[in-house]
This record gives structure tokens, sequence and C-alpha cells, in this order.
């Protein structure tokens, strides 16, 4: 029986390159997005636009998509980055980032919840950027606390999920060559879903709620 797979953010990048690896394994695919693209219209794949993880409607867009299915897997990929340096602080920037990137993913979860099959998982993509002992280098103040809001989340939701049997798992995926930092990165979009479908293959109840580099490596809070 095939397996499904719910992927938000998948128009482009990582997200794009998830509903191309699990396409290929024969798993049913959504692949969740405010816009499509040529690249994901041309998988075969369950295309879900409009869904804005920031958007309550967006959010609703995918329930309606989602309405008596079943899902394996489901992958919060969907992300924003904006540069944010002292001495040019936007709060409104700041805001963006944390809508999309923690509550955006934690909402998503929420509402999916009753669709998530017991031994089902939860993916965060999350970035080393919001561990704290890991900055060493100061700045990018949205998308740093935004993400290390989203990795708090991702351990509150093992506590609450481990009693219907759905593991989570906190993810780094490296430093990937995506638009969202202009292509500049150590491996591929395609390479950094591998990785990290690796490690979602080796998620389960023991080791939900914690925190990896996609190569194995786990990291610091």
């Amino acid at each position: 029986m095939s397996k499904t797979v719910v992927i938000t953010g998948a128009n482009r990048g990582i997200g794009l390159s998830f509903a191309r690896y699990y396409s290929d394994l024969g798993w049913t695919v959504y692949a969740g997005c405010r816009q499509s693209s040529s690249e994901l219209n041309g998988l075969m794949v369950n295309v879900i636009e409009g869904a804005d993880v920031a958007d309550p409607e967006g959010i609703t867009q995918l329930v309606n998509a989602l309405k008596g299915a079943s899902v394996d897997v489901l992958i919060n990929n969907a992300g924003v980055l904006h540069y944010d340096a002292l001495g040019g602080i936007d709060a409104d920037s700041i805001r963006r980032q944390f809508e999309v990137n923690a509550l955006g993913p934690l909402m998503v979860c929420e509402a999916l919840r009753d669709n998530l099959s017991s031994g089902g998982k939860i993916a965060l993509i999350t970035s080393r950027m919001g561990s704290i002992a890991d900055n060493t280098s100061g700045s990018r103040y949205g998308y740093r606390m935004s993400k290390a809001a989203l990795n708090m989340a991702g351990v509150s939701l093992a506590h609450d999920l481990s009693s219907q049997g759905v593991a989570v798992a906190i993810l780094h995926p490296g430093l990937v060559g995506t638009d969202m930092i202009g292509g500049r990165g150590d491996i591929t979009p395609d390479q950094a879903a591998e990785r990290l479908a690796q490690r979602i293959d080796e998620l389960n109840l023991d080791n939900s709620g914690t925190f990896w580099h996609s190569n194995g490596q786990e990291l610091p809070w």
C-alpha cells in the first residue's frame, strides 16, 4: 500500500526536491505551496496551491485537500529568510518570519493532527541558526529567533503527540544552494532532501524531539 507524505513550501528548493524524491519512491505526495511552479507541475503529485502556512485560509486549503487522507509523513518545509541587523531592525520583517517559520508549522500540525496515522512522523525543517549554543556571529534576528521558537515547538509536539504514536524530527538541512540564500551552498537541494529523508526514516518515538543535522550529527540547542 502506498504511503502518503505532505510537504509545505513544495514549489521550489528543498520542498520541490522532497516532492520529487518521494514521488520517485512511489509515495502519494501532497505538495502544498502558495503558488506552483512548472517544475512542481511536471511531477506526478497532488499540488495544493494557496497553501500559505501563515494564513488561516491557506491552512484551510490544506485541510480541505486532505479530507479523509491518512498521512504517514508531514514535512513542514515552508520558510522565509530576511536579513536583519542591529541598527536596521524592522519589526514587520521579524513578525513575518515568526508567522511563517514558527507559528505556521505549529498551526499546520494542529490542523492535520487527525490525519496523522499512528506511527506517523512530523519533520520540522529548521536551521542550526536557531541554536543558541551555536550562535557565534550574531545578527539575522528574525530568522534566528523564529527558528529557535520552531525548535521549542518541535520538542513540545514530540511530548504531546507521543501518546498518538507520532514522532517529531527537528532537522537542519545543511548549507543548501537554494534561492533563499542566493544559490550558495555546500550541497544541492536534491542532496539535502535525500539526507533529510534518511533522518526521517530513522525517526521513532525513542529519538523524537531531537535536533539533527541532515548528515546525522545531533546539534546543540
